[in-house]
Parts: C-alpha cells; sequence; structure tokens
C-alpha cells in the first residue's frame, strides 16, 4: 500500500479541540518511548526526536532551526516528519512538517490553558510576534472564543503589523501588559528571560514556548518560585531545556516543584482561583506522534 503523502491543504479538516481530544486519549495509552538527539553549529540546530507509543505507532521528526534565515527571508524552521505503523513499522505517512509542528505546539499550549487557565479568562497576552504567534492567536481564540488579545515584542515594528492583521492591541510596555492579562502565551527566540515573576498576579496562567535548548530561557527564577510548575513532559523538559534545567541546577526549583505532566491526569489542574500556573510546553516527539495521527485520521 502506497504511504500517504498529506500536505498543508489538510488543515482545512483539522481542529483545536479535537486536537486536544486525540492529546487525551494518547495519553491513556502507553507511556511513549522517546529519544531526542540534537546537533549544534553556532546557533544553528539539528533536532531528532523518535517516539513510539504501543498501540498508535511511531514517528521520526527531524527540525532544523537556523535562526539567521529570517535576515535571508528564508524560514527559520523546517524540516521531515514519517508516520510508521505500529503493527509492522512501514511507513504509513509523510506529513508536512510545518503542518505538523504548527498543530503540535499550538495545540499543546492550548490544550494545558484549557486545563489550567481559569475558564472565564478574557485577556490574553502574545508575547513574540513570529509564525508560532500567529498560530497561538488562532489556537487560543478557538479555546476562549470571547477573549480579548493583545501582542508584544521586543521589535515593536513587528509588533504593531501582527496587531494590524488580526485586529488585535499592540502593547509598548511589557511589565504593564503582563500585569493585565489572565493568560500570558510567551514564544520568543530569547536567550535570557524577558518575562519577569514581579509582574505576575494571583489568578494567571503562564504559557511558555520559545525555549528549546538547554540554554535558552523565557522567565525568570522569580516566575517560577511564584508559580504552580506544570510540563507537557517531565521526560521532555526537565534535563533537556533550560527553562527548568538551568534553575534545578541552582537550586531554584526542585524536580518535586513539577506538580504535573499530561501523564499524570486530573493533577494537572489549578487548585484555586488565586493560583498562578505556570506550563512548560516542551513539545517532545510523542505529541508529535499524537499529532500526526490525528492528522491522519481525520483525512483518512
Amino acid at each position: 500500500m502506497t504511504p500517504l503523502f498529506i500536505g498543508p491543504e489538510a488543515e482545512a479538516k483539522l481542529d483545536w479541540m479535537k486536537l486536544g481530544q486525540a492529546f487525551e486519549a494518547g495519553h491513556r495509552l502507553a507511556r511513549a518511548d522517546v529519544k531526542d538527539s540534537f546537533l549544534y553549529r553556532g546557533e544553528d540546530t539539528i533536532l531528532s526526536r523518535a517516539a513510539w507509543i504501543d498501540g498508535l505507532g511511531a514517528l521520526v521528526k527531524t527540525a532544523t532551526i537556523f535562526p539567521g534565515n529570517k535576515a535571508l527571508g528564508k524560514p527559520t524552521i523546517g524540516g521531515a516528519v514519517s508516520l510508521l505503523s505500529d503493527a509492522d513499522g512501514t511507513l504509513a505517512a509523510t506529513l508536512d512538517f510545518a503542518l505538523v509542528t504548527k498543530w503540535k505546539t499550538a495545540g499543546d499550549s492550548v490544550h494545558a490553558a484549557t486545563r489550567l487557565a481559569r475558564p472565564e479568562s478574557k485577556h490574553i497576552l502574545i508575547v513574540g510576534s513570529g509564525t508560532v504567534a500567529r498560530s497561538l492567536h488562532q489556537a487560543y481564540s478557538a479555546a476562549f472564543p470571547d477573549a480579548v488579545f493583545t501582542v508584544w515584542s521586543r521589535t515593536a515594528a513587528t509588533a504593531a503589523t501582527f496587531a494590524r492583521a488580526h485586529d488585535i492591541a499592540h502593547a509598548t510596555d511589557l511589565a504593564q501588559a503582563v500585569s493585565q492579562a489572565d493568560i500570558v502565551t510567551c514564544a520568543t527566540m530569547a536567550a535570557e528571560p524577558v518575562l519577569r515573576g514581579e509582574w505576575l498576579r494571583p489568578g494567571q496562567h503562564i504559557d511558555l514556548i520559545g525555549a528549546y535548548r538547554p540554554d535558552m530561557r523565557e522567565a525568570d527564577d522569580e516566575a517560577l518560585r511564584r508559580a504552580t510548575l506544570f510540563v507537557d513532559s517531565r521526560a521532555t523538559t526537565l534535563d533537556h531545556i533550560g527553562e527548568l534545567k538551568i534553575p534545578l541546577a541552582d537550586g531554584v526549583i526542585t524536580s518535586d516543584d513539577v506538580r504535573a505532566d499530561y501523564y499524570d491526569g486530573d493533577a494537572m489542574r489549578r487548585t484555586s482561583d488565586e493560583e498562578i500556573t505556570l506550563f512548560k510546553n516542551g513539545g517532545g516527539a510523542h505529541l508529535d506522534l499524537m499529532t500526526a495521527r490525528y492528522i491522519l485520521d481525520a483525512v483518512a
């Protein structure tokens, strides 16, 4: 049987809330076996991820992250995705890399927000104005249809352009914008923290996406101290991404301070309206696998 190729046109058949249901179903199966490998050349990164979930299948995804491409007018992120049969290991489908990455990344954050943010959250701040920010606006709009959005970026001109394109507000003062938001979703390429714990207020939900290397962070130590911490997967975040790896090494937090990941079921919930919840989106390959399987089922 010829493997399917699933391209970007499949997006018309996808739904953010149904992807969340696919995540729920995937985490009720056997715990994923996940392996990541990184290659570095200066600021450039090649990240190869493999995942196998007994009963669902296997996936291999290779991502290239070349920040310098932006100045050349080229995409900074590229790669390839292969979905493999659980039964015999044959290639079930190849999928458009950007499609899987978009839906996995934004879907991961929004699914966590449906569990951790207050349901009545109305003001959402997007920190960053790149490709992921556009996906987040789309996904959060589906989960919180009555929300009002604001965008902030270190480059004011790009934030203003983003705001016009999406008909939302443009913030120039990040501290003020954070203090006014119910949900802060942060998708930057920052190596040093841009989000300060002193700006947070009770009841907020913080969603951290941008950091993917061991030397990258978006939130400072105070933010982690003040918040209740959650991750999508302990196995792919705690020892791999600077957002948690650095403060763990410095003794700012301990692994016990991470209350839950998706495999912990109902423990992945806020416990009060006053609690500050902080979620680290690590985007492990098991989530790529669940996303790819959802996409294949949606179009088949």
